[in-house]
């Protein structure tokens, strides 16, 4: 990307009805089109192992069930570069809009599907292939999110403005276990016949929304500079592995930061209800309060990171969750309800949000406009596709008879550590102008001299 282009993206303006609608966009999109990827994982804990596995062998249907949760994050890497690259060629609207659809489609036909008793081995295969389709759009879902919104934000609120991207995450996760909390409390047979199939049948209704609101949302004008130009990237990935290597392996490795979420979020449920005996509307409840909680904290922790800088932030998260995921998984085994719903806030709600509302920002900020999208997916994908199967090792880790939650603590904690130490080579980018993000240090310095020689 030439000097003179740069200058120019970095002279675009966005009007402040731009900066709100690019964020809202992203808030509803990505709260709608999540809530269609956070339904499955409470049908995976609590349903699809009596519905779409062997009932004779329930360990191993659970084991197997959550497996089919991790399918998706495995899907993520491929729809990654697929996604990534022609979000650098033609646009972050147009995959947002994409990513949309093909979520909607697969969520609707899961809850079309034949069950085990009814085809026997057929279900789970047609399962796992429509989790798979899921994993593939989401993995274009938030990076081109986030890298509209801080190409439409304002200098010195790019942290605020795109963590709206995880914000809305967290409200759809929210609308999908508020969804879930009267159909868990369906007899059994209601359950497992026709009540699961309600939350997934519902998705068309969630998909025609949010593209109602999607479609009108204008590209991000740092894109359309270098489109403009003719300066759009040919081959990202290539660039990528060419000139960001260092970044995509530093945000691959930070993204398990993730498995807190899929620890917490996932398995906790199935541990809860299952080993430790509590009740599944109950804990299903505890997930709503950790993150309307969440849906609080995100945007203030955002806020910060705009003044303090990303890595203080981030770090506080990452650390903050190594500590926190015992004394919450700790609550759970004491059976307490009341200590449950605080230690959840604390955990899931507060602290994890330090890390989980940063990242839109820190990670898009390590990549220029050329490549941002492809970066940004590629990256974050891997490093979720490993913490998607958290579930699975954490299955395994618990015992057979899934009580040991101090090995699972390790493991999430081990994986906030692996975060936090690549986060800590980072550079701190919060206070980097937006056409300069992604440059080498001495090439902006370059360019700051350029720009005093010319204006002298």
């Amino acid at each position: 990307m030439t000097a003179r282009s740069l200058d120019d993206a970095s002279e675009s303006k966005t009007p402040p009805s731009g900066h709100r609608k690019a964020a809202f966009a992203a808030w509803i999109g990505s709260a709608l089109e999540y809530y269609d990827f956070f339904i499955y994982g409470s049908a995976a804990a609590l349903v699809f192992p009596k519905v779409f596995f062997n009932p004779d062998d329930p360990a191993t249907a659970t084991l197997i069930s959550m497996a089919t949760f991790g399918v998706a994050y495995a899907a993520r890497p491929i729809g990654a570069v697929f996604l990534g690259h022609f979000g650098d060629r033609i646009g972050r609207r147009k995959i947002m809009v994409f990513t949309l659809f093909l979520m909607g489609l697969s969520t609707f036909l899961i809850g079309c599907l034949p069950t085990y008793g009814q085809v026997g081995t057929l279900a789970p295969v047609l399962l796992v292939v429509l989790r798979f389709l899921q994993g593939l759009s989401a993995a274009g879902e938030q990076s081109s999110a986030s890298s509209l919104t801080l190409e439409h934000a304002p200098e010195n609120q790019r942290g605020y403005f795109t963590s709206f991207t995880l914000n809305g995450t967290q409200f759809g996760l929210i609308i999908s276990t508020l969804i879930f909390v009267p159909i868990a409390s369906l007899p059994e047979k209601q359950l497992l016949t026709w009540g699961w199939r309600v939350p997934f049948l519902l998705s068309a209704l969630v998909t025609l929304t949010a593209y109602l609101i999607r479609r009108t949302l204008q590209e991000a004008p740092a894109f359309e500079q270098i489109s403009e130009h003719a300066e759009v990237a040919k081959l990202p990935v290539v660039e990528l592995l060419r000139d960001h290597w260092a970044d995509m392996l530093r945000v691959a490795s930070a993204a398990l930061i993730a498995a807190v979420s899929t620890i917490g979020g996932v398995w906790v449920l199935s541990y809860s209800t299952g080993a430790v005996g509590l009740d599944r509307t109950t804990m299903l409840w505890v997930s709503v309060f950790a993150n309307l909680v969440a849906l609080i904290a995100i945007p203030l922790w955002a806020k910060l990171s705009d003044r303090i800088g990303r890595k203080p932030v981030f770090l506080i998260g990452s650390v903050g969750s190594a500590v926190m995921i015992f004394v919450y998984l700790g609550a759970v085994t004491s059976k307490s309800y009341p200590l449950i719903f605080l230690a959840g806030a604390a955990t899931m709600g507060l602290v994890y949000s330090a890390a989980n509302g940063i990242w839109p920002s820190l990670y898009a900020e390590m990549f220029n406009t050329r490549v941002r999208l492809s970066g940004m997916a590629i990256s974050t994908q891997v490093g979720f596709a490993i913490t998607g199967f958290a579930v699975t090792y954490a299955a395994e880790l618990s015992g057979s008879d899934g009580k040991n939650w101090v090995a699972v603590g390790i493991l999430t904690a081990s994986m906030c550590a692996v975060s936090s130490i690549a986060v800590l080579t980072a550079r701190e980018t919060y206070n980097v102008p937006t056409a300069e993000l992604g440059m080498k240090p001495g090439t902006r310095q370059d360019r700051a001299a350029e720009r005093e020689s010319a204006a002298a």
